[in-house]
């Protein structure tokens, strides 16, 4: 397992593509922007937290300094975690994680295959046991949502945190 930093033309997200000519677009766009591709691997809930996890030491969140930053990067690490198993339990599993960071906020996207529509149960009844993940994300994101890949199969779901202060 690697968590080593992915090279600049792995980080560019959708859209984010850097021209030719101009490395310090990418690089600055690298410093902002992780990616880890997710197809065909085992352990990837743990592979995902780790690589989370190795973002936020390189950014500055970890080793957390205050009580706030702590929970801050837990939150951010616990709604990784329940993205990524909820794409494994119901939409064949995750094709890749995207992590976009801005002074304000923390982006975290997962891509999957899967045509359903996550959403948190309701009633939600915390005694009852599973069905937690989304209502989770739900509670500690600033917003969350869905992108359809257009006429295709699959989407990308979507979190935004706050960053710590």
């Amino acid at each position: 397992m690697s968590t080593t930093r992915p090279s600049a033309a792995d980080d560019r997200g959708p859209g984010t593509g850097g021209s030719a000519g101009a490395p310090e677009a990418e690089s600055r766009e690298a410093e902002f922007t992780r990616r880890l591709r997710l197809t065909g691997e085992s352990g990837i809930v743990p592979r995902a937290r780790d690589f989370t996890r190795q973002a936020l030491h390189d950014w500055g969140w970890l080793p957390a300094a205050t009580d706030d930053r702590r929970a801050a990067a837990e939150d951010v690490l616990l709604v990784v975690s329940e993205l990524v198993t909820n794409a494994c339990l119901h939409a064949g599993g995750p094709e890749e994680l995207l992590l976009r960071r801005s002074p304000k906020s923390l982006r975290l996207e997962v891509v999957d295959g899967g045509g359903g529509e996550p959403a948190p149960r309701t009633p939600h009844r915390a005694g009852r046991p599973g069905g937690h993940g989304m209502f989770i994300v739900q509670r500690l994101c600033l917003d969350w949502g869905v992108i359809r890949s257009g006429d295709q199969p699959g989407k990308t779901v979507w979190a935004e945190l706050a960053a710590p202060s």
